[in-house]
């Protein structure tokens, strides 16, 4: 723990998905979140380093899936073994952000809790942690839950956008604003006419917020979660908490965050990030960080092509030699005996086919 560290602020990592958009480098075995995909850091691992020089080690909870549990204590063995939380079934962010902030307040009180997930790239992250310590500051002063904006620099339509609305103030060139409303993944027209009103950020999914402020939404919005997750958190630390929390979690709507408590919350903030932030949602947000040829494909491995253009080709193993020859706009992943194939307009339906594996 260094000087930084914060004596009051609870982080919760999200990290619980199965990463089928990855395959086949990413199996349910070994999902996404935990693979190497840049150095010798998992995107799990990096979401913990940002953090880890702000927040306590024993305030650093991760929520993960029941058969994640020990592929996370072998990755950060700095945390207790306690604050991994083992999902028994996937529901979606509003359930894993109310299960945390509900162990949080049962083990803290009223911390300010920063809720991240397992799958961003953020550089740099001194700036990144300044502008997370700026909405902290904030969230100890008022009820405000705050959300994370990045500007966009190009109309994507892969992300949810967030209007703002009026700018509160600046601290030390930090912009904070009054959030006006939530977009969901626009069209292509309509993420230009976002990007050119500059009115518009990227929703990178990261919050920050009181308990207090959290749970009174959620008391109001999703009145079930609290009402159930409660059950189980009482049993938290006991021999029953297992079975509890699997039957206490079965009888929850499959909701996100947003759609249940944020886009209805009274009092929202953004912050705007000034740092470059990259949602790892599947192979083609990783071409950015490959090599590329004078014909657009995007590489690593050993890769040979002829009248090959705008591929994107990655061998988990470097010395593999693959040959491309005539196509254009494929993914090709090679990792161990599996192979994976596909046109870039159709990675969406990879997931379909991995899932019907499971």
């Amino acid at each position: 723990m260094n000087d930084r560290t914060e004596n009051n602020i609870v982080a919760i990592i999200m990290a619980g998905g199965v990463g089928t958009r990855f395959w086949p480098l990413s199996t349910f075995e070994k999902p996404k979140q935990f693979i190497q995909l840049f150095d010798d850091r998992s995107l799990l691992q990096k979401s913990y380093d940002r953090i880890a020089g702000i927040v306590a080690n024993d305030r650093v909870i991760v929520l993960t899936n029941t058969n994640y549990e020990n592929l996370v204590a072998q990755q950060l063995p700095e945390i207790p073994f306690q604050n991994i939380i083992g999902e028994p079934e996937r529901k979606d962010t509003a359930a894993a952000v109310c299960l945390g902030t509900l162990i949080a307040a049962k083990r803290f009180g009223n911390p300010t809790i920063i809720v991240l997930t397992a799958d961003h790239l953020i550089e740099p992250v001194d700036i990144f942690q300044q502008t997370l310590l700026s909405a902290v500051k904030e969230t100890t002063q008022n009820k405000a839950l705050y959300t994370f904006g990045i500007k966009p620099t190009y109309p994507a339509s892969g992300y949810g956008y967030l209007e703002l609305g009026e700018k509160i103030f600046q601290d030390n060139g930090i912009e904070h604003f009054q959030l006006k409303s939530f977009k969901e993944k626009p069209g292509t027209k309509t993420a230009r006419q976002y990007l050119e009103s500059g009115r518009y950020l990227w929703n990178s999914g990261m919050f920050v917020w009181s308990v207090d402020a959290i749970l009174t939404e959620m008391k109001l919005n999703i009145p079930s979660h609290i009402e159930h997750l409660n059950r189980a958190v009482e049993k938290f630390g006991t021999t029953k908490w297992p079975v509890s929390l699997q039957k206490e979690f079965s009888l929850l709507e499959k909701i996100s965050i947003d759609f249940a408590v944020m886009e209805k919350a009274r009092e929202v903030r953004c912050v705007a990030g000034d740092f470059t932030w990259k949602d790892i949602g599947g192979w083609l947000a990783i071409q950015d960080f490959l090599p590329c040829d004078d014909n657009g494909n995007y590489a690593k491995g050993c890769i040979h092509s002829l009248d090959a253009k705008d591929n994107l080709v990655f061998c988990d193993q470097c010395q593999e030699t693959l040959i491309m020859v005539g196509v254009k706009d494929l993914v090709v992943v090679r990792a161990g005996t599996k192979t994976l194939v596909a046109h870039k307009d159709h990675l969406e339906d990879v997931k379909h086919v991995v899932e019907s594996m499971l």
